[in-house]
């Protein structure tokens, strides 16, 4: 690669050994840090955990951005209580706002009716994140998380070649696929040379309203095993909790209250840019 390089690969002539993929953001935005939220297989909660982890930056007093990555399965917006679509200029897309001031931009933000389905193939679907990264203004931004799609496909590909990742959190679940959910992801980054902050389980137990006892709904977790045999830091264990739930179905997840991501907020934190 040439010392004189500018990354702009598209109009580049020159034989490379390496080629540069990453995209330049939107000329307006000033992004510091990028926090990509995987699994190797839907249905392990890593939008609420996006969420969450959103709104614990945004109450430490930070700049906060979430690029919903899942087009085809976008909840973020419904999270947040965010409805409507979002406007644009010649210079680009804004983002919608939360109550709280985190920065939002999801395809159903960009749909007449949020039900409307996105039937795309991969390669459209990868090109429309991209463009989240590079038509959005999204102005300054302290930590911009990314909730991805389940598993390792196109957009999750996409995202690692063309947006400057800093580190992957992965989220699973306490059942007997959660070797190969976490195998999947952390093997991808591997791959993609991106780092693995550590792992973060959701649905990890519920526990008794009357006696406050841990009942653990999928059996015993293998999070210790797992987290050991990959050498990872578990970040975190989420419980099944009915006032979660309420939360995102009520556009309200910025009034949640626990602790269980502190942890993993300040693994985050500790990430040097």
């Amino acid at each position: 690669m040439s010392k004189d390089c500018d990354h702009n690969c598209q109009d580049c002539h020159v034989e490379c050994d390496e080629r540069d993929l990453m995209e330049k953001p939107n000329e307006l935005s000033k992004i510091k840090k990028v926090i990509g939220v995987v699994s190797g297989k839907g249905g392990v909660g890593k939008s609420i955990v996006t969420s969450m982890l959103a709104v614990l930056a945004q109450r430490e007093g930070l700049n906060v951005g979430i690029l919903d990555a899942d087009i085809t399965g976008p909840s973020i917006p419904k999270a947040f209580g965010i409805e409507g679509t979002v406007s644009a200029c010649d210079l680009g897309i804004f983002p919608a706002t939360s109550h709280m001031g985190i920065k939002v931009m999801s395809i159903n933000l960009l749909l007449e009716n949020a039900t409307d389905p996105v039937v795309w193939r991969g390669p459209i679907l990868a090109n429309t994140v991209k463009q989240f990264w590079t038509d959005v203004i999204w102005d300054k931004v302290d930590i911009m998380f990314i909730d991805m799609p389940p598993g390792t496909g196109d957009v999750p590909l996409t995202v690692f070649q063309s947006i400057p990742v800093d580190g992957i959190i992965v989220v699973t679940s306490p059942q007997e696929l959660v070797s190969m959910i976490v195998a999947k992801a952390v093997k991808m980054a591997d791959l993609m040379e991106i780092p693995v902050i550590g792992i973060v389980e959701n649905m990890s137990y519920v526990k008794c309203p009357d006696c406050g006892k841990e009942i653990k709904v999928f059996g015993d977790s293998k999070l210790e095993d797992v987290a050991k045999e990959y050498k990872l830091d578990v970040l975190g264990r989420i419980p099944l909790d009915a006032s979660l739930a309420a939360a995102c179905d009520k556009g309200k997840i910025e009034l949640f209250n626990g602790n269980w991501l502190d942890k993993a907020m300040e693994k985050i934190n500790a990430i040097e840019k």
